[in-house]
């Protein structure tokens, strides 16, 4: 029987390199999926690839009206919400902090930590209805750590694992699990293009060369992670976080010959 049959899962940023992986890997395994996002196109190419148990809706997560539509878009569609995966991110242009203006810092936590939590706070009932689910937060492995010239992206993902634990402590007794991943390279268009406004991206910063595991993540890799902490055989983990970098954290991993 597939691990989600029955199942209702809301991905944010569905249409993009990694959440449409996301979207594809959970319809796989028989849930009903609601893909919200801004590019109204993708979405429906990706509803028309899947066909049966797929949805579009039109959400602007730093909008909490929109919020309220696509969740109750989830429900009237299939009937509950078992799963939200907060997933839409943006990134800044690399700068300095002296040379980032506010509209960028706060476009970037608008996105990234207002969307986690009002999708977390527009989630929550619903989740409750169903007598219980999960939410999982896309983190990043910048928030475990400072990075140079991201002050922005490396502040609202560090608050993201903050709301991630108050929320596991304030959702756990209604049986509501919400846990963080931090993806560290993944190689989704995301770290390939330049963010707006930026002429370099984030992959021409890093080379898989020195990294324990010396390769680019892939979506697929993250999805994988994501299924085990939306299924029940996570049932007895909350306010977790979940580093899946390749060990890129962990510093060079040095040759032999090198040694």
């Amino acid at each position: 029987m597939p691990r989600f049959e029955n199942q209702t899962v809301l991905v944010t940023g569905g249409t993009g390199g990694q959440g449409s992986n996301h979207v594809r890997a959970f319809h796989a395994e028989g849930a009903n999926v609601v893909i919200g996002g801004l590019n109204a196109e993708r979405g429906a190419a990706l509803v028309d690839e899947l066909g049966t148990r797929a949805r579009f809706v039109r959400l602007d997560v730093a909008d909490e009206s929109s919020w309220s539509t696509a969740v109750l878009a989830a429900e009237n569609a299939f009937g509950a919400l078992n799963v939200l995966v907060n997933n839409a991110g943006v990134q800044n242009p690399p700068a300095t902090i002296e040379n980032t203006n506010q509209a960028t810092w706060s476009r970037v936590l608008d996105i990234n930590l207002t969307g986690t939590f009002l999708g977390i706070r527009a989630a929550a009932p619903a989740l409750r209805r169903a007598a219980g689910g999960a939410i999982i937060n896309i983190a990043s492995v910048m928030g475990l750590g400072g990075t140079a010239h991201y002050a922005p992206y490396v502040a609202s993902k560090w608050a993201v694992r903050g709301l991630t634990q108050t929320a596991a402590l304030e959702l756990g007794r209604d049986r509501i699990r919400v846990n963080t991943i931090h993806p560290g390279v993944i190689s989704t268009p995301f770290i390939h293009e330049p963010a707006v406004g930026a002429a370099v991206a984030i992959a021409d910063f890093y080379s898989p060369e020195p990294f324990a595991v010396p390769r680019l993540g892939k979506p697929a890799d993250v999805s994988r992670l994501l299924l085990f902490l939306a299924s029940s055989d996570a049932s007895f983990v909350t306010g977790s976080e979940y580093v899946i970098d390749g060990g890129l954290l962990l510093g060079p991993a040095l040759q032999a010959e090198a040694a």
